[in-house]
C-alpha cells in the first residue's frame, strides 16, 4: 500500500501528465492490488486517465504469454 500511495502522491504533484514505468517480477502482484485502489482516489489533473504508462522491461511476446509484463498487469 506504501508504494501505491507514493505512485498516488506523485501524480497528484505532477499537476498534469503523470508518467508511469512499470517493470515485471514480484512488482507486479504489488501494484496490481494495491496501485488501483489509491489511483482511483485520485481526481483531476492527477487522475489515472492523465497518466502515461510504460512497461520497462517489456519482451517481445504477444500479451498472452509468461514471460510479458504487459499481459501479467492484464491478468492480475
Amino acid at each position: 500500500p506504501a508504494l501505491a500511495q507514493l505512485v498516488a502522491e506523485r501524480a497528484a504533484a505532477a499537476g498534469g501528465r503523470f508518467s508511469l514505468g512499470l517493470s515485471g517480477g514480484s512488482l507486479v502482484g504489488i501494484l496490481a492490488r494495491d496501485l488501483p485502489p489509491a489511483a482511483a482516489a485520485a481526481a483531476g489533473p492527477a487522475a489515472p486517465a492523465r497518466w502515461l504508462v510504460a512497461f520497462c522491461d517489456e519482451r517481445l511476446v504477444p500479451p498472452e504469454h509468461p514471460e510479458s509484463t504487459a499481459g501479467a498487469y492484464k491478468v492480475s
